[in-house]
């Protein structure tokens, strides 16, 4: 493979979206609102594409409280030691699916569900439990769902994992972030590696599908030395799948990055160095990488999917889930439904107020042109298949590859010539090096990102 030379990373290391969504959150608008989303439910359940869009739902539920603050977060959150003020949320939360149930209908098929946050586990088992049985009452879950929990490891015990167990969640997701005890005090998450280590055996015992970690290169103090050491852990702890992202330090933005010492962060070239430590270290190790940010064991569902072509994208990530309508709950939640997006208010305040007034608390949202849609297949085949097949998206959209993408196929031609891209006469298909910048070969198809060229507001691509 080519060598990841400065001159790459001088060039390729810019700022750009995840591509968790095309297009992103950030060109959400206020002109969609509330009638917009109610519309978009309404015709999932009885207009003229019901039939097609009657597919098992995803839902993510947004739980914003956190004991502690971690400096690097970049979430919505609520810090609090005050654990009573997670039912007063709860009870809104139960009006604001009562609502959605309104316009949806009631007993909608569930696969897939995420709590995230905030931390999930900062609500006790009973409110737990009370909001599993809220969400049952109102859809259906299905047999062979991934049914997922975000958790603190600070915040859990074996008991604690049990009970997950028992109301019917199957995933687990634990934020590791780094082992080194440098790095965990300059971003204010102090966790023992042995008190990772004994829950994600309890996990295993207890008999959880699949444990995820999570890890983030680009802390403070991180350098290449010490995040080998913590991937060497990660491979001995061997979690069934392993979310790698990049920390993107944006203080402007996200105040409780304002306490993170700039002169700790990791030059550009060290965390280049970290990557490609970790897609050695963890394909060394018998890990699928599954794609910019994801590893998988072999025999993982998520694995499986990519081996067999069936890999999504949503805003959690990487998924086995076919591309369905996303039920976003909560403050800041974001949902998907047919061709729109929508954002819930941020702050709890605003969150209250509309929900009292018995109104879905969209703030934002995007109903998607012929066009959007055309390049959002194309970059999410970018990002799971690592491949676009002209005849393909020709054949979906009606279009003639070349032609419509004239001036993005000249700029891909260049990325040809770095090694980024491989093209032949029916596909683009990015290299083994262009796997380090694949956010950079997707935003080519990024028509509102080449139109402003404005990028300040996303992390940097490495």
């Amino acid at each position: 493979m080519q060598a990841i030379t400065p001159e790459l990373i001088r060039r390729f290391d810019v700022s750009g979206p995840r591509y968790t969504s095309y297009p992103t959150a950030d060109r959400f608008v206020e002109a969609f609102g509330m009638d917009d989303y109610v519309r978009a439910l309404e015709q999932r359940r009885q207009g003229p594409a019901a039939a097609a869009l009657a597919r098992p739902l995803s839902i993510y539920v947004h739980l914003p409280f956190c004991e502690s603050l971690c400096y690097y977060c970049a979430c919505n959150k609520i810090i609090t030691k005050h654990h009573e003020r997670a039912a007063p949320y709860l009870a809104l939360l139960r009006r604001e699916v009562e609502l959605h149930v309104q316009h949806m209908g009631r007993g909608a098929a569930v696969s897939q569900l995420h709590l995230g946050g905030g931390t999930p586990t900062f609500l006790s088992n009973e409110e737990l439990a009370w909001l599993m049985d809220l969400l049952r009452s109102h859809f259906t879950f299905q047999d062979g769902g991934e049914y997922s929990i975000e958790v603190d490891p600070r915040t859990v015990t074996a008991e604690r994992l049990e009970s997950l167990r028992q109301l019917g969640f199957n995933r687990l997701s634990f934020g590791v972030q780094d082992f080194d005890p440098d790095v965990q005090k300059a971003v204010h998450r102090v966790q023992p590696a042995e008190q990772v280590f004994a829950l994600v055996a309890s996990a295993r015992r207890i008999g959880f599908d699949s444990v995820n970690v999570d890890l983030i290169y680009g802390l403070p103090k991180q350098n290449p030395q010490s995040f080998a050491r913590t991937l060497e852990q990660v491979c001995e702890l061997r979690p069934d799948r392993i979310a790698l992202y990049a920390y993107a330090h944006l203080p402007e933005r996200f105040k409780p990055q304002r306490r993170i010492i700039m002169i700790d962060l990791p030059l550009p070239d060290a965390k280049v160095s970290m990557l490609a430590s970790a897609l050695k270290t963890f394909m060394q190790a018998g890990y699928v990488y599954i794609g910019m940010d994801h590893f998988a064991l072999p025999e993982d569902a998520l694995a499986i999917a990519k081996r067999q072509g069936r890999l999504h994208r949503n805003f959690q990530g990487y998924s086995t889930q076919p591309d369905c309508d996303l039920v976003g709950l909560g403050v800041s939640a974001i949902g998907k439904v047919g061709a729109t997006y929508s954002q819930n208010v941020k702050t709890l305040d605003e969150y209250q107020y509309l929900i009292d007034q018995g109104r879905l608390p969209v703030a934002r949202g995007l109903a998607l042109s012929r066009d959007d849609i055309l390049r959002r297949s194309v970059i999410m085949a970018l990002m799971c298949q690592g491949e676009v097949l002209f005849e393909s998206i020709e054949l979906a959209h009606l279009i003639d590859f070349r032609q419509y993408f004239a001036a993005e196929m000249e700029q891909m031609r260049e990325m040809q010539q770095q090694g980024l891209v491989s093209i032949s006469d029916s596909s683009i298909q990015v290299t083994p090096l262009g796997w380090f910048f694949v956010r950079g070969v997707a935003m080519v198809f990024d028509k509102y990102l080449q139109a402003d060229r404005t990028r300040a507001r996303f992390s940097k691509i490495i």
